[in-house]
């Protein structure tokens, strides 16, 4: 109903301006002489009279779209029947919706115009009334001035949430190109080191073609396992290529020719972690097996994020536990630590500005297939756990 009612305002004001215009007239009636409870204190109302009281309350019916300019006019009736000696009901309210209308929709200029205008009408009245009541007076100055502070305030309580509702909508765009670029450099990040997993599978299945090429004749059994070796690089390579499939290289900028670390260097991050002053430990569990290098570079990844971020925000006398779990079906990686730390100090930079660790984990994982589950830990501290599905 609000919401109707702000889109059809002449309804809405139509709704005011007819009742107080019939109210004005029934109160001129009754108590000028000859009405129920009349005295003569004021002339009987007559035609012209009843014309003024309905004129001044029908300006209301355009208050929100010309209320300065009404309430200029308004300031004549209103005169005009103070000077003629009759009352003229409630018709004074009608000064006073309009100066809220004006200070409550118009700028600080014209609300103060406003209020001049309505003093300098309120002062003619006064001026040619024959009955001054000065009580009366400061009343309507006291009132007139209320309406005016409500009026003000009304409008800047509108300008202040009108404010918070754009920064929010700015806050809320700039955190999604700021999230956008973190996935875009993430996965530029990601197609270089795919980019080298595959590079490297092709060089020596191309080494492989050239070596069964040299003994194909002479030595057919060596061929043999050259090919079967071309065959496995092959299939490897192909699951690398649908891995990367998507995700899009954003510059032109090689990648790092050195190999890239995997599960099997987590022994030497621990190590590193634990000269950089995080009590952490390592446990592997099952039977160690080969991993696809993509899965086995990503894993890597979000351990060494995950002990960074323990490193870094779960406080001096934190530990932090590393728990890589080998399966047939798939691999589970599980960081721990008793610090301090939360999601809100996770996902932040070493500046205290926001991070982007938790989006570059979240990419990797979603890559392959894997389930993140990254919060609070049972107990007190934080814990990251991923699974790496394992396909034959």
């Amino acid at each position: 109903m609000r919401s109707w009612w702000r889109a059809h305002p002449l309804i809405g004001d139509s709704a005011l301006a007819v009742p107080l215009a019939g109210i004005s007239i029934a109160v001129a009636l009754i108590t000028g002489p000859g009405g129920l409870t009349g005295t003569e204190s004021h002339r009987a109302a007559d035609a012209a009279s009843l014309t003024l009281i309905t004129l001044n309350c029908l300006l209301l019916v355009g208050r929100r779209r010309w209320p300065f300019v009404l309430l200029c006019v308004s300031q004549v009736p209103h005169t005009a029947l103070v000077a003629m000696d009759h009352d003229g009901g409630i018709t004074g309210l009608v000064s006073l919706v309009l100066l809220y209308t004006v200070a409550a929709y118009r700028g600080l200029a014209l609300s103060l115009a406003a209020a001049g205008v309505s003093a300098l009408g309120y002062a003619a009245a006064v001026a040619v009334s024959e009955r001054p009541d000065w009580t009366q007076h400061a009343f309507a100055l006291v009132l007139a001035v209320a309406v005016w502070v409500v009026g003000r305030s009304v409008r800047l309580r509108r300008a202040y949430l009108a404010e918070l509702v754009d920064r929010a909508e700015r806050l809320e765009r700039a955190r999604d190109a700021d999230t956008r670029a973190a996935r875009a450099e993430e996965r530029s990040r990601i197609a270089r080191e795919l980019h080298d997993v595959v590079a490297h599978h092709v060089s020596v299945m191309t080494v492989q073609a050239a070596a069964a090429r040299k003994v194909l004749d002479t030595r057919p059994e060596a061929a043999k396992d050259a090919l079967v070796a071309i065959e496995e690089m092959g299939r490897t390579a192909m699951r690398e290529m649908r891995g990367i499939v998507g995700v899009l290289r954003t510059d032109g900028e090689t990648g790092e020719l050195t190999p890239q670390p995997g599960m099997e260097d987590l022994p030497g991050l621990v190590d590193q972690m634990r000269e950089a002053g995080l009590r952490a430990q390592l446990w592997v569990e099952g039977d160690q097996r080969s991993l696809p290098p993509g899965i086995d570079l990503a894993a890597y990844r979000l351990v060494q994020e995950a002990l960074t971020n323990s490193l870094r925000h779960a406080g001096p006398a934190a530990r932090a536990w590393v728990t890589v779990r080998h399966e047939q079906s798939g691999l589970t990686v599980h960081v721990e630590d008793d610090g301090r730390g939360g999601p809100g100090a996770f996902t932040r930079g070493p500046d205290d500005r926001p991070g982007h660790g938790l989006v570059g984990i979240r990419e990797r994982v979603a890559l392959y297939g894997g389930i993140l589950r990254i919060g609070p830990r049972q107990g007190g501290g934080f814990e990251v756990r991923a699974r790496f599905p394992l396909k034959d």
